[in-house]
């Protein structure tokens, strides 16, 4: 099956655009599982300080 130039393109734009997205959205991701899912919540500064 060949692929016109256009379409390896927009293939490759895509492959991209997900890399970015999963690149900084990953850490974000299991921050916001973890504070979610964990009993007690503790509060969003303790979750983001490493002073308080």
């Amino acid at each position: 099956m060949q692929l016109s130039e256009e379409t390896k393109e927009r293939i490759g734009k895509v492959i991209d655009l997900s890399r970015v997205a999963i690149h900084y959205g990953y850490l974000p991701l299991i921050l916001y599982l973890g504070y979610t899912q964990s009993e007690p919540r503790p509060s969003i500064i303790r979750l983001l300080s490493p002073l308080a």
